[in-house]
């Protein structure tokens, strides 16, 4: 299976699993019926019975494939990331778990092989990718609600759909919905080489705007730096960096950012505070740190500081289907206009799901582990 490092560029890859797709797409729409009368088969999937260590506690697992029923649909999963989210679900430490014995994933991408007499909204053949947290995207094949799903272009590259649910998503909305920036205007980010940070410093590129990238040191700083910037980013700088008193002077030759988006916490978060604008906004979304966000109470009174946080399950409930359709429609836009690219990441055979987990939950990892299905 093709890894990120392969000789074969993106786009060549992505025409050929295209290619591959299609004709396997064809072989199962034309043996496969529309409604429930195929015989029950056997899948295999990533199940975990309790919380615990996700190395420890997944298991590749037969599971029988349900029948189709008149609104469900019969998906072959083609790809599926391990993300933060899915590791602390199975740790039972997130705001959602799904009852368990549980199947992992919470995003990724799939065809439809078949689909039910009541189905409406997509055919044999399309891409879809889950419309909520919770499906369980790492198995070969499963029996899903229509509206469990949402259809997406089947020309975007394959690890831009089966990353796309997420973590663009997340850093879309916290550039849209807490303060109106406008082109010119800079945001400051930690955690600049996550998903959600490389997403960050795309779709900030596409709306004109400046982004100050944290991340932490490394010995491998300058590749990292060189690949955030060929991102977009324009600048990136390390903590340490940005607790130095010349920092002071950064910010004359651009604007205060009126926007922080923090991952981190602990004195990563106390050190976005420090470089914010008046009456700026931090938003939290994650805490790696696994230590409180502290402010000062001369940020809160002095500068008018605002402390927000962000959940995209919150968004999802607060906010029709219809509209996560539509941001899942803009993202494909961004993708199809080359402005949004998937992460860096290492292709990993289903089969060989240990090292993928082992390596998701390694530091300073840039490369976002995705399980391939085929």
């Amino acid at each position: 299976m093709w890894g990120c490092g392969a000789l074969l560029g993106a786009r060549t890859r992505s025409r050929l699993w295209r290619e591959v797709l299609v004709a396997w797409g064809r072989r199962w729409s034309a043996a496969a019926p529309y409604s429930a009368s195929a015989e029950p088969s056997r899948v295999r999937a990533l199940v975990y019975g309790h919380h615990g260590d996700p190395a420890k506690v997944v298991e590749l697992k037969d599971l029988e494939l349900a029948a189709v029923g008149g609104s469900d649909v019969h998906v072959r999963m083609l790809a599926a990331p391990i993300n933060p989210s899915d590791i602390n679900m199975i740790q039972g430490n997130y705001g959602l778990l799904p009852k368990l014995p549980a199947v992992g994933g919470n995003e990724g991408v799939g065809q439809v092989v078949a689909v039910g007499s009541s189905v409406t909204g997509v055919k044999p053949g399309d891409w879809v990718i889950p419309a909520n947290a919770g499906l369980g995207t790492w198995r070969t094949e499963a029996v899903f609600s229509e509206e469990a799903l949402i259809g997406v272009p089947s020309d975007i590259p394959l690890q831009s759909a089966a990353t796309l649910s997420v973590n663009p998503c997340t850093a879309y909305r916290m550039l849209m919905d807490f303060e109106q920036l406008q082109p010119g205007d800079s945001v400051i980010q930690n955690a600049s080489n996550s998903g959600v940070g490389q997403a960050v410093i795309q779709i900030a590129a596409a709306l004109g705007l400046r982004t100050v990238n944290v991340v932490r040191d490394r010995p491998d700083i300058q590749k990292l730096t060189d690949r955030l910037k060929n991102l977009g980013a324009e600048h990136v700088l390390t903590e340490e960096e940005l607790r130095k008193h010349e920092m002071k002077n950064f910010f004359k030759d651009m604007p205060q950012p009126r926007l922080a988006l923090n991952c981190v916490g602990g004195k990563s978060s106390t050190e976005l505070l420090r470089h914010l604008a008046p009456g700026g906004t931090m938003v939290t979304y994650g805490g790696m740190a696994k230590q409180p966000v502290i402010a000062s109470v001369s940020q809160l009174i002095f500068k008018d500081l605002k402390l927000r946080g962000f959940w995209l399950s919150q968004w999802k409930k607060d906010h029709s289907p219809a509209q996560f359709k539509e941001l899942i429609l803009t993202l494909c836009s961004l993708i199809s206009r080359g402005q949004l690219t998937a992460p860096a990441c290492s292709e990993v055979p289903l089969q060989d799901y240990q090292r993928a987990l082992e390596a998701s939950m390694q530091p300073f990892v840039s490369s976002k582990q995705i399980l391939t299905m085929c």
